[in-house]
C-alpha cells in the first residue's frame, strides 16, 4: 500500500470517528424526555408562538391548548373546527389546519376561526392536515384523507387525488404535488428555497426546490421514512415523527434517534430561547432539552 493511500484512509477513519462522536451533540448531555402532561385523547399539531408558548390540538376532544415552559399546560379554546396541524404566521395569527369543514384558516383575536381556504376546483378539499408557512407568507398544506367519525356518513372524498397545495399571498391556491400516496407532514427551511414532504403511506421524505411562484422542482429522495409531523433546526437538521424521532442532518445521513415513551406524532421547539423539543405523542406531550435550537 502506498504512503498517499494511507494517508487517504486515515483520513477517513478520522473523520468517520469525529463524525461518529458528533452526533449525539444535538441533546443536551444532561437532559432525558420528560413528560409534561397526559390523559389527552390523541395529541397535535404542536406551534411555536413569537413568546415560545407551544400551541397544540387535542383533536378528537376538539380543543387547543398551550403550554408554557414555566407555567405548564392550560386551555386556549373549545370548538376548533378539529384542528389538526397549526403554525404561526408573521403576524403571530395562529393558522389551522381545521378538518371539520375541511378548511384552511387561521384564528382572530377573538379566537374565531377565519376561513382562508376548503376547495380546489370546485370541490371540498379532502382535509388540511399538515401545514408550514414560507418566509414571504405564502402557506404549503398536504391534504390526506383519513375519514374522521365527525364527518357526515355521506361524505366523500372527491378531490381525485391526495395531493399538497399553495396558498400564495394573493389567495390564489394550485396544486404542487399529485404523485403521492399519502401526504402528511411539511417542513421548509428557514430561508424559503427548500421544501421537506412526508409520504406517510410510502414511507419517504422527499425535498424539493422552492421556486419564487411557489411550484416545486427538483424532487429528491431525502429519507426511508414516513413522518406526521416534522420540524427543522438551526442546523437545518430534520426531525421526523412516527415509531420514534428521527433526526437527518441536510445531506440525507441519520444522526439520531430519539426513543419516546409513547408513539410522537408531531414535533417543534418551544421556550423563549427555542432549544426545547416540543413531542405530541398520542395521549401525553414531552419535552427534551437540546443543544440545538429551532427556526421561525
Amino acid at each position: 500500500m502506498t504512503f498517499n493511500k494511507l494517508t487517504t484512509i486515515i483520513l477517513l477513519l478520522n473523520t468517520f470517528n469525529i463524525y461518529a462522536q458528533n452526533r449525539g451533540e444535538i441533546v443536551d448531555k444532561n437532559s432525558k424526555i420528560e413528560r409534561i402532561k397526559t390523559g389527552f385523547a390523541f395529541t397535535e399539531g404542536p406551534a411555536v408562538a413569537k413568546d415560545g408558548r407551544v400551541y397544540f390540538t387535542d383533536q378528537p376532544n376538539d380543543k387547543i391548548y398551550i403550554w408554557d415552559e414555566n407555567k405548564g399546560v392550560s386551555l386556549y379554546l373549545e370548538g376548533t373546527g378539529r384542528s389538526n396541524g397549526m403554525y404561526f404566521n408573521a403576524k403571530n395569527q395562529l393558522v389551522t389546519c381545521a378538518d371539520e369543514k375541511n378548511q384552511l384558516g387561521y384564528f382572530n383575536k377573538n379566537k374565531q376561526l377565519v376561513v382562508l381556504h376548503q376547495n380546489y376546483n370546485g370541490k371540498h378539499l379532502n382535509a388540511p392536515n399538515d401545514l408550514w408557512i414560507t418566509p414571504k407568507g405564502g402557506i404549503y398544506f398536504t391534504d390526506p384523507y383519513y375519514h374522521r367519525k365527525w364527518w357526515t356518513k355521506n361524505h366523500k372524498e372527491i378531490q381525485d387525488t391526495r395531493g399538497v397545495y399553495f396558498l400564495n399571498t394573493n389567495g390564489k391556491i394550485f396544486r404542487v404535488i399529485n404523485d403521492f400516496k399519502t401526504p402528511n407532514g411539511i417542513i421548509g427551511t428557514p430561508n424559503g428555497k427548500t421544501l421537506y414532504v412526508a409520504d406517510i403511506q410510502d414511507k419517504k421524505i422527499w425535498k424539493y426546490d422552492i421556486q419564487k411562484d411557489g411550484t416545486l422542482t427538483n424532487k429528491t429522495f431525502f429519507a426511508p421514512h414516513g413522518s406526521d409531523g416534522m420540524t427543522i433546526d438551526n442546523k437545518g437538521n430534520v426531525y421526523l415523527t412516527s415509531e420514534k424521532v428521527w433526526v437527518y442532518n441536510k445531506k440525507g445521513l441519520l444522526i439520531k434517534e430519539i426513543k419516546c415513551p409513547e408513539k410522537p406524532a408531531n414535533i417543534c421547539f418551544g421556550g423563549k430561547k427555542r432549544k426545547t423539543l416540543f413531542i405530541t405523542a398520542r395521549k401525553s406531550i414531552y419535552t427534551l432539552k437540546m443543544k440545538v435550537k429551532g427556526v421561525d
